[in-house]
């Protein structure tokens, strides 16, 4: 995101170096002085060293000192540079410039010889130091970095925010944009409760900025108000100069406002009990929030696609729902590309290729989506080496494909799967995964070559830190327990995660027991019971978890509706629904972030 500096630590600063110290470069000849400026390192360290010892100035001889040890970091030769800086230290003289430059470099040697968190406890300058710009921008350039790298977004964007100040224009429009793109995977509530930074009004400008984005962009006057509002209490403010571009557009965006809606769903022949609870979903939607000026009408797509469409057409309809399976999304896809559909339209599903198209959008509780989305949780949990345990079908195959396609974008390494099937494989898989069979083949050959009096405990692999399941839910309360016994004893227990489809049916605390320590995935609606959970488990009751999240999805469709046009123009707005956190891809999918919970003494809780 924000590449390194080794020689030149900023182009500017470069440059201002040269008006401001000359090109002083020695020569055998002339004997021209080296040039101290702590802006750039030109010269070897070996070379700032003799300088350093013929200077007669304290503050001279530290700078040498400091530009040597740069020069020593440049080469890679890192303890030359720490064993330079550590001697230098109680001499060093009490000039701001140099105490920064000598906790810069400091936190460097931290950080290639020990760790991020330790170079950031070092990088630390105190607010009255009086700075070069150069010095400045390094320092904030520096720490966000680290902040990206340890995975602290917030504590990034302070670093950002500063960082812009001391920048030319179209430099410090570059770390704008960097600072909005950062804003945009963060939750609202999540913004909201740090934006009142009175010590950092940039910050604090651009999280206020971010919140009015999110929370009105689904009615472009309420948008339009609230920005100019914040324009007025931030004219300074680097976001009120120019805003983001697509905040731009999710001002010019339109929404849909219809007042006739059509559902495509089959309400007939075997495939209708998949689409009821769909149903169910978007009826509970429509009576939460009924307004009189809207109607809903339902059209049956088992007795043909085009048909449904053609009378929800000629019923009025402004905007579509539907159709739910793949065939008849499909079928429509073809009718669209034909130009014979031209009503907006959420499709229930989606389809391996399509053409995007402005008015349509896909929503679909996709298993490949949500493992996609668990690759990232894992790498927001600090996750280096994550094995995977999935069942050897298409689904599985789909899910890890997908978690294992995002793993790589975030990390540039493949993720390590293995494939089981059911029965004895499943435990062969696992001891195969977690190194166990290797360990015992060791023993075994040691008990050949010393007898059977050898007393030696199996060793299952340290090297990995969380072991996601793919799984379906039969097939993991006989996985988990398969790992329980083939970690070694002298191994520390790693972080279990696991998807929905992994959930088990039913309140039974003896079986939940067994999953202890184990977290998963799911709408957020079926993390905690509530008064609306309640109902709807009294009113059906046969419905299992699968039913349940369907239900969800039709009744989050019908809220998406008067957001989609905004979600689509505006990456950055989430939409908090029962089925997880929604947002708009560039193709009109909509993507979903779920939430988290963990089981702990038989019940699953939320995290």
């Amino acid at each position: 995101m924000l590449k390194r500096l080794i020689t030149t630590k900023f182009v500017f600063a470069a440059i201002l170096s040269s008006v401001l110290f000359g090109c002083a470069t020695q020569t055998t000849e002339n004997k021209q002085a080296i040039d101290s400026s702590l802006a750039t390192v030109t010269q070897t360290a070996n070379t700032y060293l003799s300088e350093a010892s013929n200077s007669q100035q304290p503050q001279e001889r530290d700078r040498y000192l400091l530009l040597a040890a740069h020069a020593y970091i440049n080469d890679s030769n890192v303890s030359a540079a720490d064993k330079l800086l550590t001697s230098m230290k109680p001499n060093l003289q009490p000039e701001p410039t140099l105490q920064a430059e000598w906790l810069y470099l400091s936190a460097r040697v931290a950080e290639l010889n020990r760790s991020d968190a330790d170079a950031l406890a070092i990088l630390n300058y105190p607010e009255q130091w009086q700075l070069p710009n150069w010095q400045r921008v390094t320092y904030h350039q520096y720490k966000a970095r680290l902040f990206n790298q340890t995975k602290q977004p917030i504590d990034e964007l302070r670093q950002l925010s500063s960082l812009s100040l001391y920048l030319p224009k179209q430099q410090a429009f570059e770390v704008n944009d960097t600072i909005w793109r950062t804003l945009q995977p963060l939750h609202e509530e999540t913004i909201k409760s740090f934006m009142r930074d009175g010590k950092n009004p940039t910050f604090s400008g651009w999280l206020q900025l971010a919140y009015i984005a999110k929370h009105y962009a689904i009615d472009p006057s309420q948008l339009v108000r609230y920005l100019g509002q914040w324009q007025q209490s931030n004219p300074n403010h680097p976001g009120a100069a120019k805003l983001p571009s697509d905040l731009e557009k999710a001002l010019n965006a339109q929404p849909y406002k219809p007042q006739n809606i059509a559902v495509l769903l089959p309400l007939t022949g075997r495939r209708a009990a998949v689409a009821e609870p769909i149903r169910q979903g978007i009826l509970a939607s429509y009576m939460a929030a009924y307004d009189d000026q809207i109607t809903l009408h339902f059209f049956d797509t088992n007795l043909g696609v085009e048909q449904a469409y053609q009378e929800a057409v000629a019923a009025g309809a402004e905007f579509v729902i539907g159709p739910l399976l793949p065939n008849a999304v499909e079928e429509m896809q073809a009718l669209n590309e034909q130009g014979l559909m031209t009503i907006p339209q959420l499709y229930l599903n989606q389809t391996e290729t399509f053409t995007p198209n402005n008015d349509q959008f896909y929503f679909a509780l996709s298993p490949a989506q949500e493992a996609s989305d668990a690759a990232q949780r894992l790498f927001d949990d600090g996750v280096s080496l994550p094995l995977l345990l999935v069942s050897n079908d298409s689904t599985g195959k789909r899910m890890a494909a997908s978690f294992n396609e995002k793993w790589l974008a975030l990390t540039e390494e493949n993720a390590e799967i293995h494939y089981y099937d059911g029965g004895d494989q499943m435990k062969v898989t696992v001891q195969e995964a977690l190194g166990v069979k290797d360990s015992q083949a060791r023993i075994a050959r040691m008990k050949e070559l010393i007898g059977n009096t050898l007393e030696a405990d199996f060793r299952s692999r340290r090297d990995i830190d969380a072991i996601y399941m793919i799984s379906a839910a039969k097939d993991l309360v006989l996985l988990k327990p398969f790992l329980d016994v083939n970690f070694s004893v002298f191994a520390d227990p790693v972080a279990l995660y696991t998807t929905s489809r992994s959930r088990l049916s039913g309140n039974s605390t003896q079986s939940a027991q067994e999953l202890n320590n184990l977290m998963i995935s799911d709408i957020p609606w079926l993390m905690s019971s509530n008064a609306e959970t309640t109902m709807v488990n009294t009113l059906w009751s046969q419905w299992n978890n699968g039913q349940k999240r369907l239900y969800i999805m039709g009744y989050d469709s019908l809220d998406l509706v008067n957001r989609l046009a905004q979600m689509r123009a505006f990456p950055g707005y989430q939409f908090n629904g029962r089925s997880g956190a929604l947002s708009v891809d560039k193709d009109g999918v909509i993507e979903r972030k779920l939430s988290w919970g963990k089981y702990q003494r038989g019940k699953l809780r939320p995290l």
